[in-house]
């Protein structure tokens, strides 16, 4: 059986707070970590049309220089990444870094083949905005048999 208290314990309440303090010290006098966690997977929308598809993905901090589209028959492939800002005063030195230098990667095969030559691409507020024409069918052709 789960059993529920009633009452919340005001001891609750400072250790929530030691807690807090506890890891934001920890995580200040931790060293840099210099190694590269590996590419991210980037959020993904796709909506489709009758004659394309629109794919949205999420990719902050990154120019438009920096990203690579490849279209394979149904399969696309988006890599990017970010630029390392490493922009310091002489005698400074880091002690705490969040922004880093990021990767992103991400493949997914669509339902219909897609026409390379039409694909258009824009890159705004760190959406990339891709437009994915559908490959027109072939028009079938008679072949007489002599």
């Amino acid at each position: 059986m789960f059993l529920v208290p009633v009452t919340r314990r005001s001891n609750g309440l400072s250790r929530g707070f030691d807690r807090l303090f506890d890891d934001s010290f920890e995580r200040f006098f931790t060293p840099v970590a210099a190694e590269d966690p590996g590419p991210r997977s980037p959020a993904l929308d796709v909506t489709e049309t009758d004659r394309a598809y629109v794919v949205k993905l999420e990719m902050p901090g990154v120019a438009k220089e920096d990203v690579q589209i490849s279209v394979d028959g149904r399969v696309v492939s988006v890599q990017a990444q970010t630029q390392r800002s490493e922009e310091r005063k002489e005698g400074e030195r880091v002690l705490y870094r969040e922004r880093s230098f990021s990767s992103y990667a991400r493949s997914f095969t669509l339902p219909a083949e897609i026409d390379p030559a039409d694909v258009t691409a824009t890159l705004e507020q760190g959406v990339l905005n891709m437009s994915l024409p559908k490959r027109s069918a072939q028009s079938t052709a008679k072949i007489t048999v002599r």
